[in-house]
């Protein structure tokens, strides 16, 4: 065994995004060998922007970002576009010495990259390289959730019981997230609340069109907290401490997984797609490249073939499914679509941080 994959140095390349961040220190502190940690913060139109896909680092804020320098690192774990481009362009300044491990799919360039780990909302192929997984890595900051629970404990003893938190996150493609929905959404929420407290909190991501509607129609047993810049005096964690049963909106997987591992109650409000042809299309472009769903046809493998090439001219992306993330906390029991009975509590998600942690000490050993 070379000295490499004794004493690798290993360089965490993070961003902006706490929950993605979260999950890239799980899987260092599991790995139980030293790290150094590169955050890497976009320019200020790049927050919600997204730059184009390739090694680079025009798309930073350097000043603000982390020095990198050599010596470049042997293993570079990272999440999310924006560090992966910084990742892919260490890797070229190391002369590809650098191996890179990607938590989610890549944009682009799968070869690149010594290993992927997707949890289930992403359609990847079966490959060697690619590790699939039920479900994202993310928990929660437990010391942070009980310390919520106790601050907030007086407050929520005077709310009626049971108390219902409403997590609402906001549009993504394919799916529609307008003022209709939101009112079918508070509807909902309000028959599953039934007599006790609906506590509702947005985030950066709801429309102002849905906050608006959860202001003009908000329920007598209800309270609404309405995501702000400043985030003063949010309830989040405490809902997730105090909150007796969760409803949570279909896009966000993190608040999803969140609840989930806590084994609390959890319903899912699955959103509209989007009208028009284009979302089915995404769908059907996403299952050719993930290689179908059924048996293989010679107009199949046309398909197949078709989509994988115009993955490589960077034309087609692989897709990400997130009703696959619906179905199978269904499946397992840890959450219901709303407008079914709750769940039971107490059943969480098995854990599949060894496995993991076993193939990148496989690629360290390769090195």
């Amino acid at each position: 065994m070379n000295d490499t994959a004794i004493h690798p140095r290993i360089w965490l390349v993070i961003g902006d995004k706490l929950g993605d961040n979260a999950q890239v220190e799980i899987i260092a502190d599991a790995l139980q060998l030293p790290y150094e940690t590169r955050r890497v913060l976009p320019k200020p139109q790049f927050v919600l922007g997204k730059p184009k896909f390739k090694p680079a680092l025009d798309h930073l804020d350097l000043e603000r970002s982390d020095k990198l320098e050599a010596p470049w690192p042997d293993l570079i774990l990272t999440i999310g576009r924006r560090p992966a481009m910084a990742a892919l362009w260490i890797q070229e300044q190391s002369g590809g010495h650098s191996k890179i491990v990607l938590l989610g799919r890549p944009k682009r360039w799968m070869e690149r990259f010594a290993l992927i780990i997707v949890p289930s909302q992403y359609r990847m192929p079966d490959d060697p390289k690619v590790l699939h997984l039920d479900l994202p890595l993310m928990r929660g900051n437990t010391d942070a959730i009980a310390r919520a629970g106790e601050a907030w404990r007086e407050r929520f003893s005077e709310l009626p019981r049971p108390v219902t938190a409403l997590l609402v996150g906001g549009q993504t493609k394919p799916f529609r997230f307008d003022a209709d929905a939101a009112r079918v959404l508070l509807d909902s929420a309000g028959r599953a609340a039934g007599d006790g407290c609906l506590y509702i909190t947005t985030s950066r991501r709801t429309p102002p069109a849905v906050v608006d509607t959860f202001k003009n129609h908000l329920p007598a047993n209800a309270r609404l907290y309405c995501w702000s810049p400043d985030n003063s005096d949010n309830p989040y964690l405490a809902l997730l401490a105090l909150a007796d049963r969760f409803i949570v909106t279909g896009d966000s997987v993190s608040m999803m997984v969140e609840v989930a591992r806590l084994g609390k109650p959890l319903a899912i409000f699955a959103l509209p797609y989007q009208k028009g042809l284009g979302p089915r299309l995404q769908q059907l472009l996403g299952a050719w490249l993930h290689g179908g769903a059924g048996p293989e046809r010679g107009s199949d493998r046309l398909l197949i073939g078709l989509g994988k090439l115009l993955y490589r001219l960077g034309l087609v992306r692989y897709s990400r499914d997130l009703t696959a993330v619906h179905r199978l906390l269904y499946e397992k029991r840890l959450a219901v679509p709303l407008g079914e009975p709750f769940p039971s509590t107490g059943i969480t998600p098995e854990s599949e941080l060894d496995v993991v942690t076993e193939r990148i000490h496989a690629v360290i050993a390769q090195s």
